[in-house]
């Protein structure tokens, strides 16, 4: 079991450390895989997958394919469980892959919640597993494929896995064309970036490592080509020297498993390398747009201050007109400045109802205007009544004033 453990990197479930204090457990490691239809991408997901389970690590499996009928290995999250892929064909009018752009596109609007379930289950699973579609172009070069990619970047440790078909890379013409988007790919991601040549089972990929390393034997394996790509491939081989000293490659055969455990060791240290390089990168990336959304919300308050600025009246100018003219119209303004506002003079009552003299709440409640309308009416009535009771012919001089 150590020996296992050893092989494949970092334990994915530390126990005690020295003195029995607990570790601190570490993110998850999300694999990204991607590769040219036909790779394998699938077929390397499902034998990692036991692979890990044999190891006691079993690992968070995400589908981001929804064009495909079955899937080999129990998925936790499934896209085609959120998007209709022939729905979204029909509703939209789209081919094969404009349907699945469109799918990748209505799946990333809620990937936050993948973010939230995989932060839950991070302690449990320290792999993520993500195979991509098919067509390789949909998730590399699409908007939807950089918003997932770099979501998860930002919060776990995440490595590229280009999947390739040693088997059909025999040729240089070929190989050069792979290695071309493999290194398109890694520097648009930014991110640890692993070569897996699947298939050893058919071709051992020991050629492919050998042009690689000797620009001399793979100049060789051109001048038996005499198309005019060779011509192109053999500029461009010298441009990607520098690229192929620091490229991690490995590899495995998705069949008979062969070559898993030097696949983990590579993923452990992809994982070291980000938490090392990459993750301060995505640390000051998300500190700078925090800033930059704090800015904006500070220039959209100092906006409506602006707006308001025309019509915002203090609470005494208001209280002043009131006096002044006994009524006001209620405009939109003055419901934003007065509701939820209480009046200076109003006090609180106790909630206890027993104690509470209604008539005193009442008047202390009213509006200033309203209570002098009150005192002016009581006025006039009360000068009513004492002029009938000081003339007795009142009633009939102000029905007859002749």
């Amino acid at each position: 079991m150590e020996s296992a453990r050893e092989a494949s990197g970092p334990d994915p479930c530390p126990g005690p450390g020295p003195g029995g204090r607990p570790q601190p457990q570490p993110s998850a490691v999300c694999l990204i895989v991607l590769g040219m239809a036909g790779s394998g991408k699938t077929t390397l997901v499902q034998r990692l997958t036991g692979h890990l389970h044999s190891k006691g690590a079993p690992p968070y499996l995400i589908n981001l394919d929804p064009a495909v009928h079955e899937i080999p290995f129990p998925a936790n999250i499934d896209i085609r469980d959120t998007v209709n892929y022939k729905e979204v064909m029909k509703q939209y009018g789209l081919g094969p892959n404009g349907g699945i752009v469109t799918a990748l596109n209505l799946f990333a609007t809620r990937f936050d919640q993948v973010m939230k379930f995989i932060e839950k289950r991070q302690q449990d699973c320290r792999f993520v597993l993500i195979d991509t579609p098919g067509q390789i172009e949909v998730f590399t070069w699409s908007a939807s494929g950089t918003i997932i990619t770099e979501a998860l970047a930002s919060t776990f440790s995440t490595v590229v896995v280009y999947v390739m078909d040693t088997s059909r890379s025999t040729n240089p013409v070929t190989f050069m064309s792979n290695m071309l988007y493999a290194c398109s790919i890694l520097y648009k991601t930014r991110l640890p970036f692993i070569v897996v040549m699947n298939k050893i089972d058919i071709v051992d990929h020991c050629f492919a490592v050998e042009w690689m390393k000797d620009f001399e034997t793979f100049q060789d394996a051109l001048n038996q080509e005499t198309t005019f790509a060779s011509n192109l491939t053999r500029s461009m081989s010298l441009v990607l020297d520098e690229f192929y000293s620091k490229l991690r490659v490995v590899g495995v055969s998705a069949v008979d498993g062969s070559g898993m455990d030097g696949f983990l060791q590579q993923v452990a240290d992809a994982a070291a390398e980000y938490e090392t390089e990459y993750r301060p990168h995505y640390e000051r990336l998300r500190q700078d747009l925090a800033e930059a959304e704090m800015k904006k919300r500070e220039e959209q308050l100092e906006q409506l201050r602006r707006d308001m600025g025309d019509v915002a009246m203090d609470s005494s100018h208001i209280h002043a007109s009131v006096d002044a003219e006994g009524d006001v119209e209620p405009g939109p303004s003055a419901l934003i400045l007065t509701r939820g506002i209480a009046d200076e003079h109003d006090e609180e009552v106790d909630s206890d109802t027993d104690d509470l003299d209604h008539h005193k709440a009442e008047e202390q409640s009213e509006e200033p205007a309203f209570r002098r309308y009150l005192e002016q009416r009581k006025c006039r009535n009360h000068t009513a009544a004492r002029l009938r009771r000081v003339e007795p012919g009142f009633q009939a001089k102000r029905s007859n004033p002749d």
